[in-house]
């Protein structure tokens, strides 16, 4: 879900329409039921499992965590865990062809040095980033790919097979998101914000023992991504940027609806929880059992009737729906992030557009035809660059492009790092059919 989205729902009661070990989760091959039917058997499955196995949460409090796990999920007031997390997101990719390796990489406590733990938190317990690692062909580039604001890796499950057929994939929880460790979330500046998602990326990149790598976030994990590529520039080949947020400051946007909603009881209250750090998720877990619900109208809606490309099918908005539950449901920590990042109306508080002329990574923006997020921002800042930046749009897709348009983002993708799948190293392609240039 989108800062967007996330925001308009505030707002109208609807989405806006779109402008601990290694594990091996070989996917089936074999023909199935479709629809409904094999989602719920699926569910009543994971769900019925994750009650009584022990789970691996990474809570500050093992007692706890302990008494939680012995509690049945459906006695909860929120039925969620990250046990279920890690199940949905399973489920979830279970539509995915390409055999996949999941695991949870230990970042430590804390960047190195430092006297904080992940940021004032008082643990010394390690901390977990949530991956998944494509299979792919001998010798071919990495592609890291980071998810936006509210959302997880999952949010990819319609891009994996055709992405792993030409890179080595590696998709991400961000800290505090999806199937990650959540510490508590203390940071009291922009500043301390973005250091707690570079900090962990780059912890996470050495674990890996990752270099020499393309980049891919979406949305915050745009911001994310270009922050990361701003101060560590040497481990980065190339980065894509689709649909971005943080370009632009308010003070530079001057929007005039913004000035007016702000000024109506309706724009003071919202302005105020803003500021307060009251997220969406929060109404979520406030709602308890029924929180499941309001998660399946908006993701039915979003990728449904709202949908600028192909709709969902029922199992795929099924599978999701309890996917984007569990991951927006679980403990709050990433999520609080938002006030510190962004002001109200989501411009940035650091953006992106006065750090133009820092860049050093070759870069490539994909927008979606009808994307909230303007790309002439990406036009402003291409201006200062000075290295190789190119701006492409994908038709019918929205903010989330590769779930709209799927074939159209793929061949954007391809098309962006052109250089690093041709045998010839060949830089000079035209554009695919379908595509433009902005």
């Amino acid at each position: 879900m989108s800062v967007s989205s996330e925001l308009h729902l505030w707002i109208h009661g609807r989405p806006r329409s779109p402008h601990i070990g290694l594990e091996r989760w070989p996917n089936p091959h074999c023909s199935v039921r479709r629809g409904m039917t094999r989602v719920s058997a699926r569910m009543a499955e994971e769900i019925s499992r994750a009650s009584t196995a022990a789970a691996v949460e990474h809570s500050s409090s093992p007692a706890k965590s302990s008494v939680r796990r012995l509690w049945p999920s459906v006695l909860r007031w929120i039925p969620t865990s990250t046990d279920h997390i890690i199940s949905s997101e399973r489920r979830l990719l279970s539509l995915v062809k390409t055999k996949y390796v999941q695991e949870q990489v230990n970042i430590g406590s804390g960047p190195p040095g430092s006297t904080v733990r992940w940021f004032r938190s008082s643990s010394d317990q390690p901390r977990f980033i949530n991956t998944v690692t494509f299979d792919s062909s001998e010798n071919s580039p990495t592609l890291v790919m980071v998810h936006g604001y509210g959302a997880s890796q999952g949010f990819f499950f319609r891009n994996f097979d055709a992405l792993a057929s030409r890179f080595r994939i590696i998709a991400i929880d961000q800290l505090g998101w999806g199937g990650s460790s959540r510490p508590d979330f203390t940071c009291k500046s922009t500043e301390e914000t973005e250091a707690w998602f570079i900090d962990s990326f780059e912890e996470w990149r050495k674990a890996k023992n990752l270099s020499n790598f393309i980049l891919l976030g979406h949305s915050f994990g745009g911001y994310v991504a270009a922050k990361y590529a701003i101060k560590h520039p040497e481990h980065v080949n190339h980065l894509i940027l689709v649909g971005p947020a943080g370009f632009t400051s308010e003070t530079e946007h001057r929007s005039e609806w913004l000035t007016k909603f702000r000024a109506t009881w309706k724009g003071m209250i919202i302005n105020h929880l803003w500021e307060s750090n009251f997220t969406p998720q929060k109404v979520i877990r406030g709602l308890g059992p029924w929180g499941p619900d309001l998660v399946r109208r908006y993701t039915s809606a979003r990728f449904g009737s709202y949908s600028n490309g192909s709709t969902l099918t029922e199992e795929e908005a099924g599978l999701l729906t309890d996917y984007v539950y569990h991951t927006l449901a679980a403990k709050a920590s990433g999520e609080l992030c938002l006030k510190y990042i962004f002001s109200f109306g989501a411009f940035a508080r650091s953006p992106l557009l006065q750090s133009a002329s820092e860049w050093k990574v070759p870069t490539t923006f994909i927008y979606g035809y009808e994307d909230w997020m303007n790309y002439q921002g990406a036009q402003l800042a291409r201006r200062d660059m000075k290295v190789p930046c190119e701006i492409i749009r994908v038709p019918q897709g929205g903010h989330f492009v590769f779930i709209d348009n799927p074939s159209g983002f793929h061949s954007a993708v391809f098309h962006a790092c052109r250089k690093f799948l041709s045998s010839d190293n060949v830089d000079h392609q035209s554009l695919p059919e379908g595509l433009t240039s902005a």
